[in-house]
C-alpha cells in the first residue's frame, strides 16, 4: 500500500426501522455529502484500487454515493471494521493488496487513526493537523502517502457546503 484514504461514513439516521445499529441508513444530507467528498477525492487524483468497507448499511451507502465519482474500485466488505479501533483499521489496510486503499468505517477508530497519521506526517500543514485535532465529522476523508518509511498527508477532504 502506497496511499491510504480514511473515510468516516456520511450522516445517518438516528435509528433504523429494525432498531439495529447496523441497519441505519444515510440521510439525504449524508448521500449528498458522500458524493461531494467522492468528487473532491477524484479531483485530487485519489482513486482507490480497493475499498475496505464496514458491513453496516450506512458505510455501504456511503461507498455507493462515492462510487459515482470513483469508478472501478474493488469493494470488499470487511466485518472486522465495524466499530474497530485504529489499530484494527490500520492492520486491515496494511494487509490489503493495492496501491491506494480506501477504508470506510466508523469513529472513534477512523478519527484516531487519521490523527495519529497526521501527527506522524512530514508534510502535514497546520490546517490539516488542526482540522483533525478538532474531530473527524461524518463524510470526512483524510489521505496519506507512505514513501521510504515516511508518512505524508495528501489532504483532509470535507463535503462542500450544500
Amino acid at each position: 500500500m502506497k496511499r491510504l484514504i480514511l473515510l468516516r461514513h456520511a450522516k445517518a439516521e438516528r435509528r433504523s426501522a429494525s432498531g439495529a445499529d447496523i441497519d441505519r441508513a444515510l440521510t439525504e444530507e449524508g448521500r449528498g455529502a458522500a458524493a461531494s467528498v467522492g468528487h473532491a477525492l477524484a479531483a485530487a487524483g485519489l482513486i482507490p484500487d480497493l475499498a475496505l468497507i464496514s458491513p453496516t448499511l450506512r458505510t455501504r451507502q456511503t461507498f455507493e454515493a462515492l462510487g459515482v465519482n470513483l469508478p472501478d474500485v474493488t469493494l470488499q466488505i470487511t466485518p472486522a471494521l465495524y466499530d474497530a479501533p485504529a489499530a484494527v483499521l490500520r492492520g486491515a489496510a496494511e494487509s490489503a493488496e493495492g496501491d491506494t486503499i480506501l477504508v470506510v468505517a466508523h469513529n472513534p477508530g477512523v478519527g484516531a487513526l487519521a490523527l495519529a497519521l497526521v501527527q506522524a506526517c512530514i508534510a502535514a500543514g497546520v490546517e490539516e493537523r488542526s482540522a483533525l485535532e478538532q474531530g473527524f465529522p461524518t463524510a470526512t476523508a483524510a489521505a496519506f502517502e507512505f514513501v521510504h518509511g515516511r508518512t505524508a498527508c495528501l489532504g483532509v477532504f470535507r463535503p462542500a457546503a450544500v
